[in-house]
């Protein structure tokens, strides 16, 4: 596609009444109160595979972006897309069937040209609003630490996704995250801290002890995997650490009182403290923190 095609293909997309058609430089957002603004851009060869298709690349890029609001209990109210031409049209034409797939209004956006063959390089900025907004840095000392769901699916989905034999969903796990709007709605109000966990467990853990000015003590025991994990990758405490550096999860982790009254499934897998760092648990035994931690740009 050139840039008019593509652009009349987003055009049957659902459209924020902010885009006004995709027929103007900008766009006219009345908002009736605060916004939660997020963007995220993957690169590809880094974020995602050559060969993932183009469906759920568009999945992906709107998936951890939608997740973010989450982490706030935001309402998607609209997306902005920044996107690469590369002379591809059955791609193009992929991802914007990804596109529609996600229950987020496109309000506007760019569009450039790369050569072809060069990287794909994907931008998208998230709108969201009715917000509660926990930041990541209200943990306190005496507080426990929870995540949603389980841990380490989309790492191993990777590794499917790169030419290993496994189950299939697994890699819909790492292929087609899904953001836990209504969770972050109904922890949201509650929790006295709450981010996403894309880089890893323990890392992402990590940042949330070190904005709170705590310790943090995770227990790898503790750490929920799911039933194909174990079969796929085991149990033991090597599986376990693969499990929480790996990241692309997008569970929620947050911060609430030991006794705190789940309003949605979680578990408790760490405590907060006064003092500084990450210390790792397995049961009673205290265990050395691997050399990563999860992913870090440029590490």
């Amino acid at each position: 596609m050139n840039e008019a095609e593509f652009l009349a293909a987003l055009r049957a997309l659902p459209l924020h009444p902010a885009a006004r058609g995709l027929l103007d430089d900008t766009a006219l957002l009345d908002a009736r109160g605060p916004l939660v603004l997020t963007s995220d851009t993957i690169v590809e060869g880094i974020h995602f595979l050559s060969t993932d298709p183009a469906e759920d690349v568009a999945w992906k890029l709107g998936a951890v972006n939608l997740s973010d609001l989450a982490a706030k209990g935001a309402l998607p109210l609209g997306m902005m897309l920044n996107y690469t031409l590369t002379g591809d049209s059955a791609w193009d034409a992929g991802f914007i069937k990804g596109l529609r797939q996600l229950d987020c209004a496109l309000i506007g956006g760019d569009t450039v040209s790369l050569p072809s063959g060069a990287p794909r390089v994907l931008t998208l900025t998230a709108f969201g609003s009715d917000a509660t907004a926990p930041l990541r840095s209200g943990a306190r000392a005496s507080d426990a630490l929870y995540v949603t769901g389980t841990i380490g699916d989309a790492g191993a989905g990777l590794s499917i996704a790169q030419g290993m034999s496994g189950p299939a969903e697994l890699l819909a796990a790492y292929r087609r995250p899904m953001p836990r709007i209504a969770d972050g709605r109904a922890l949201a109000p509650l929790v006295h801290a709450m981010m996403d966990v894309s880089d890893g467990l323990l890392i992402d853990g990590a940042r949330m002890a070190e904005a709170s000015g705590l310790a943090l003590e995770i227990d790898l025991a503790a750490v929920p995997l799911s039933p194909a994990y174990r079969r796929f990758v085991g149990d033991d405490r090597d599986a376990r650490i693969a499990a929480a550096t790996a990241g692309d999860d997008y569970q929620l982790l947050f911060v609430a009182p030991p006794r705190f009254a789940l309003p949605v499934p979680a578990t408790r897998i760490g405590s907060f403290s006064p003092g500084a760092g990450l210390c790792l648990m397995d049961g009673a035994e205290a265990v050395a923190l691997p050399p990563r931690l999860g992913f870090e740009h440029a590490a």
